[in-house]
């Protein structure tokens, strides 16, 4: 992971600087936002797309799908996009690398683990010492996912190599493919792809990862700080934005909520996006503020620890900044 993060600085730095926000004929301000994937667990973004509250604040979303938190990173770093929707832990490993102008968290999303356990065989009382002696595709070295993952079997007694096999060298967004074709006994995949696997009879979800590892700062907004410091009213306008969704949802129904966000899975059905919501209603797998607390920015570290991925722990007030969500959410 600190070679792969030393090539991206290496990108970002030869990149062509990015001109700035643009403001189109329409108007709006142009924000490239990059997500690390595309799932219904980023529920609150697609419902402030879709609802049209990023255009009401003055914005306009390019969406982009990074596949993967180093590829975003990757988009961040060059300018490439303003603004990355990831996991924080690559905040933590570009500012290990002495990154002056590195990306801050300025919103966290998620605070579950949003991926599930498929399994090829139907096991209805599944437990997860059942993993002993299998092979599991859960992520890429140094991503959240994997390193949650470990975590949590780790608190079952079981440890990769030893008591089962995590595979780690297939790409993030290329698991599912691989599964299929037959690696492994055991796949993560996210919502509304597990319940359509799922649905077309090619495995069965046996276990919800958040629900079984627990809180964790998942899924974060970051940008550079500096970009975050000269654009300040951006910034505001895309939580108020997020605001405005979570305002929505609170009083929406599951069903509401999934044909609000349906114009960004046009192929999933209308069922599926609800069980969607639901399981993720579930875990509680979204954030009440978009705030992260020390807590589990702390637990963040404990888990990259465990997996050898950080060396030096970092002071919170160094990679999340929560004063403009603190001051959006009240």
């Amino acid at each position: 992971m600190k070679k792969l993060i030393a090539a991206i600085l290496t990108v970002a730095l030869c990149a062509v600087p990015f001109a700035g926000c643009k403001e189109g004929d329409d108007g709006l301000t142009k924000i490239e936002l990059n997500e690390v994937t595309h799932s219904v667990f980023y529920a609150p973004m697609y419902v402030a797309i879709e609802k049209g509250y990023f255009e009401e604040n003055g914005l306009k979303i390019s969406l982009t799908n990074g596949g993967g938190a180093d590829k975003v990173m990757t988009a961040v770093l060059s300018n490439s996009a303003q603004i990355g929707l990831m996991g924080p832990e690559s905040s933590l490993y570009v500012y290990a690398q002495g990154k002056t102008d590195y990306p801050m968290v300025f919103g966290q999303l998620t605070q579950k683990d949003g991926s599930f356990l498929v399994s090829r065989v139907d096991e209805p009382d599944f437990k997860w010492e059942d993993l002993r002696g299998k092979g599991i595709l859960a992520g890429r070295p140094g991503g959240v996912p994997l390193m949650t993952f470990e975590y949590l079997i780790n608190q079952h007694g079981l440890e990769d190599g030893t008591d089962c096999t995590l595979i780690t060298d297939v790409q993030f967004d290329l698991m599912t493919a691989a599964f299929e074709e037959g690696t492994g006994d055991y796949c993560t995949m996210f919502e509304p792809l597990a319940s359509e696997y799922e649905k077309a009879g090619k495995g069965f979800v046996v276990a919800s990862v958040g629900e079984g590892a627990g809180e964790v700062p998942y899924t974060s907004f970051v940008a550079k700080q500096s970009y975050i410091e000269d654009n300040t009213d951006v910034i505001n306008a895309f939580l108020g934005a997020l605001k405005k969704a979570y305002d929505f949802m609170a009083d929406a129904t599951d069903a509401e909520i999934a044909e609000a966000i349906r114009g960004q899975f046009p192929s999933t059905s209308l069922e599926s996006l609800t069980t969607s919501v639901t399981s993720y209603k579930a875990i509680d797998a979204w954030t009440d503020d978009l705030t992260m607390s020390e807590e589990s920015f702390n637990r963040l570290q404990d888990i990259m620890q465990n997996s050898g991925e950080l060396d030096e722990r970092v002071p919170f007030e160094k990679i999340v900044n929560n004063s403009y969500a603190e001051a959006i959410f009240g």
